[in-house]
């Protein structure tokens, strides 16, 4: 139960002298000093579905606490939706955003509430690789000044390979602690007949995203995170000789017709979905695969997480010294219409229990350093958080960020040319002009 407000003091002022300074970490007994009963707070955000009960337990703690009625909807169109609302004056009072340049643009038209000083020292002091999400929640306002605009909550993990302990143990393979022992562990599965890797492009209509992942996930172990900034917003060109190497390097397992069940020619053809399946083959059709925290929706039904299949970070180059990037994505809540309940929710994001609720339950991963691992629902999601706190940079995945005909139109197709056939150059050069075209 909430406690009554003591009188003469705003909810919010008391949050907020509560959560400065340095390592400010809001406490659920400070949410539970607020009364907001009669207020009524409306959240609107892509959740439906399992993902729409589990954030509703994270909702229910903030009622519970402070007597506020909150109104959550989802929808499967909210990037179109949330755009017609702003546009209307008839917003949420929160939304939920799961692309950040959609968040970019609504503040740069000045429909977003800037977030307090306070709010930035809490990420930069709390959350792993702080700075990179302050970054990523930072853009300029309508009058190009840069703020804060958006808190990040619930994030995924991309940077992952897939495997089979048991074929692991069989084979006498160790998982790899660097790129460069990934690649002789490549090298060693064919020297010993086997094939290293699962690869499939296939997606319909946007074949091809798979390999983005992987450029995405290699430039962010060969570059610096400022120059993977630069790439992503075209200030360093796609056909930037760095990149092209990125692609020639994921070209080394995907182009190498040993390298890959089916060879080369059967990466653009085989759908992302059932390439995982050679892990679970006997004898194993290959040994490795990379993809996304969600790949075990689609391994073979009875597949046991950590005895079947297990995974790990996929690994930075050791001569590099770039640390342990990881690229993910995440939804970000930013305040589309202003309420003192608005302030007084972002602030509960902050508190370790609006994050182990959801940890508790699952697809919900935290960059917070401040929560007990042992919340998390199973050792799957454990492991996937532990590669998130222990990340040293942190990068949304790229092609979200490019614009929509490069990110989701010719970096997919150059991608599906490059195993078939054409040079890391001739796609780099095509994508780029791609680019420019929409300049």
């Amino acid at each position: 139960m909430h406690k009554k407000l003591r009188a003469g003091v705003s909810a919010v002022a008391m949050l907020l002298a509560c959560a400065t300074g340095v390592n400010a970490q809001t406490m659920m007994s400070d949410v539970e000093a607020m009364d907001l009963s009669g207020e009524t707070l409306t959240i609107f955000g892509p959740w439906l579905t399992a993902d729409q009960e589990n954030f509703q337990k994270v909702i229910d703690g903030f009622t519970a606490a402070t007597g506020a009625t909150v109104n959550y909807s989802g929808s499967d169109s909210f990037e179109q939706q949330i755009v017609i609302d702003t546009s209307a004056g008839s917003p949420p009072n929160i939304a939920v955003f799961p692309q950040p340049g959609l968040a970019a643009d609504l503040a740069a038209k000045g429909q977003l509430t800037a977030l307090d000083d306070d709010v930035k020292a809490y990420l930069t002091d709390n959350y792993s690789a702080g700075q990179s999400w302050v970054d990523l929640s930072s853009y300029p306002d309508q009058n190009g000044e840069t703020k804060l605009f958006a808190f990040p909550f619930k994030a995924d993990v991309k940077s992952l390979v897939w495997y089979s302990p048991d074929n692991f143990a069989d084979a006498g393979y160790d998982v790899p602690e660097s790129m460069e022992d990934l690649i002789a562990l490549s090298k060693q599965i064919v020297a010993d007949g086997g094939t290293p890797w699962c690869i499939g492009l296939g997606s319909g209509a946007a074949t091809g995203w798979p390999a983005t992942d992987w450029i995405e996930d290699i430039m962010l172990r060969t570059q610096s995170p400022e120059v993977y900034d630069q790439w992503v917003s075209n200030e360093v060109k796609f056909n930037d000789p760095r990149v092209v190497e990125a692609i020639e390097t994921f070209g080394m397992f995907a182009k190498d017709d040993a390298m890959v069940d089916g060879g080369a020619a059967a990466v653009g053809a085989t759908d992302f979905r059932d390439s995982p399946k050679g892990l679970f083959a006997v004898p194993p059709k290959c040994y490795m695969h990379h993809q996304a925290s969600f790949i075990p929706s689609f391994f073979p039904e009875g597949t046991e997480m950590g005895v079947d299949a297990d995974f790990f970070y996929f690994p930075p180059f050791a001569e590099k010294d770039l640390g342990n990037p990881v690229l993910g994505a995440g939804t970000l809540f930013a305040i589309t219409k202003d309420s003192s309940a608005a302030v007084a929710f972002i602030k509960y994001l902050e508190t370790k229990e609006a994050h182990e609720t959801w940890m508790g339950l699952s697809g919900f991963l935290t960059p917070f350093k401040g929560v007990d691992p042992a919340a998390y629902a199973d050792d799957t999601q454990r492991g996937l958080g532990e590669i998130l706190t222990n990340a040293t940079t942190f990068r949304f995945d790229g092609s979200d960020l490019m614009p929509g005909a490069v990110g989701a139109g010719s970096f997919w197709t150059g991608m599906v040319d490059y195993v078939g056939g054409k040079s890391a150059q001739e796609v780099a050069d095509e994508i780029q002009a791609s680019w420019d075209s929409i300049k």
